[in-house]
């Protein structure tokens, strides 16, 4: 095999036999020494600040320390190749440079400290910088200009996207929320964050440790309380404007994927198939105990007048509860997939909306004070969430196998206003702002994405439904 262009430096003959760094053939022994930091910064700074000749008929292989530049995609980090020299040489670009530097030395300067000023917090919830696509190149399946009902609004990718390192790709789980002050709480591996949407201020709520991690949030109807239900099956109610524990509730023994809250009332959903009412008023850890899931629960909501509980699980059964019932009142089978996407209309009394899973697709509505089935939409994708807008009769579905999507639907019709891309991984979290006008996705590509969807009270659209990106 052909030697590869070399970096010659002078071999110093009289130096003793020192450690020597493992080094490709193309430098010589010589080029680094171990004896001292200095001499070796100098050596290194030497070599990256330092122009060679190439040789027109060899070919420059790469090291496992330097890359060859030729080799190397530099639009993918929006740097420049181009050799800029009067003498035509390869440009040893300052950008370039600096990035070998803090690969070797690592980060010295201000700029590359994170967002919350500890490793520990590490890029949590920084804006992350997209290429602005359009909606077509975004979606795998672009868009079917023939498709009746489909409205083509002037959506975007969203401008607004943070990054949610450690967010899990589970199902099951519910790990982002939205809370009547505005802030929205995230689970993040072993820790909860919570980030002002007014400010954008960041605040690590809690650190579980190394042997827990957080499987569900729930904010509080009113007020600064929140619920994080833990792998360890237990439930801690957190008091967010102090970043104080209040107390923490037993009861389940596996995990805690679902949370909901009515007033002082708080349900949890369990891995072992249980739901249990909790009173954070009393000192006993639960009132009562909900039997009749033979799966985990996945999914809980409370209607608006607090009066019944919906209650969804991997039995691939939705199950309906009143305030004093240890089993279920209602229960409907017709899904053939886990449910967890569930959301009761907050314009009519009693309409209940329901989401299947990848072998499912579907979103099934039912009216609870009939007890009847009413519609049934197959959306084509695994339903992961569902939310109702307070402002319009109109809903959200964020989805998952296979198309990775979020639906914007108009009621009763089920008539499509938008279909939102972008996300790469299943669109498993979905939480709405106090205002009824934005929506947060999150999904394990690690990033939560916002979306201004439905108009306010006060600009309600009839004909259209203005989809943006804020």
């Amino acid at each position: 095999m052909d030697d590869p262009t070399t970096v010659s430096n002078q071999r110093n003959q009289s130096a003793p036999e020192t450690p020597r760094l493992n080094l490709p053939a193309r430098m010589s022994d010589s080029s680094v020494y171990l004896e001292n930091l200095p001499s070796r910064t100098m050596h290194i700074n030497r070599l990256i600040n330092s122009n060679y000749n190439s040789s027109p008929s060899r070919t420059i292989y790469s090291d496992r320390f330097i890359p060859s530049r030729s080799g190397s995609n530099f639009a993918l980090f929006d740097i420049s190749n181009s050799p800029t020299s009067a003498e035509g040489k390869e440009d040893g670009s300052g950008t370039y440079n600096s990035l070998l530097r803090a690969a070797l030395f690592g980060p010295d300067t201000p700029d590359k400290k994170d967002s919350l000023g500890s490793p520990a917090c590490r890029n949590i919830f920084r804006y992350k910088t997209e290429t602005k696509r359009s909606l077509h190149s975004l979606s795998p399946f672009g868009l079917d200009e023939s498709v009746p009902g489909i409205i083509h609004s002037p959506v975007k990718a969203p401008r607004k996207v943070l990054d949610a390192p450690a967010l899990q790709d589970d199902f099951y789980l519910n790990l982002v929320d939205w809370s009547s002050n505005n802030v929205l709480a995230v689970g993040l591996g072993n820790c909860v964050y919570l980030w002002n949407a007014c400010s954008s201020k960041v605040t690590k709520l809690c650190d579980l440790g190394i042997d827990d991690s957080v499987c569900s949030v729930g904010w509080a109807q009113r007020g600064t309380h929140l619920a994080v239900g833990t792998s360890n099956g237990k439930v801690q109610i957190w008091d967010a404007s102090r970043c104080r524990r209040i107390r923490t509730m037993e009861g389940h023994r596996l995990r805690v994927g679902a949370l909901a809250w009515s007033s002082s009332l708080l349900s949890s959903g369990s891995r072992d198939k249980s739901i249990l009412q909790r009173d954070i008023r009393v000192q006993d850890d639960f009132a009562s105990k909900l039997s009749g899931h033979k799966s985990e629960v996945c999914g809980l909501k409370w209607s608006y007048d607090n009066r019944e509980l919906a209650s969804g699980g991997n039995d691939n059964k939705l199950f309906v509860w009143n305030q004093h019932s240890t089993q279920p009142v209602l229960k409907y089978c017709d899904h053939t997939a886990a449910v967890k996407a569930i959301a009761w209309s907050p314009h009519l009394h009693g309409l209940l909306a329901s989401g299947g899973g990848t072998a499912d697709r579907c979103i099934r509505f039912w009216n609870t004070t009939t007890n009847a089935h009413l519609s049934c939409m197959d959306t084509g994708s695994q339903v992961c969430n569902l939310v109702w807008s307070k402002n319009v009769n109109e809903l959200v579905s964020t989805h998952g196998y296979s198309q990775n999507q979020i639906i914007v639907w108009r009621y009763p019709t089920m008539s499509k206003l938008a279909t939102l891309t972008g996300h790469t991984y299943r669109v498993l979290y979905l939480a709405i702002s106090p205002d009824g006008q934005t929506i947060v996705t999150g999904a394990g590509d690690e990033t939560l994405r916002f979306w201004n969807v439905f108009p306010s009270p006060k600009s309600q659209v009839n004909d259209t439904c203005g989809v943006q990106a804020i």
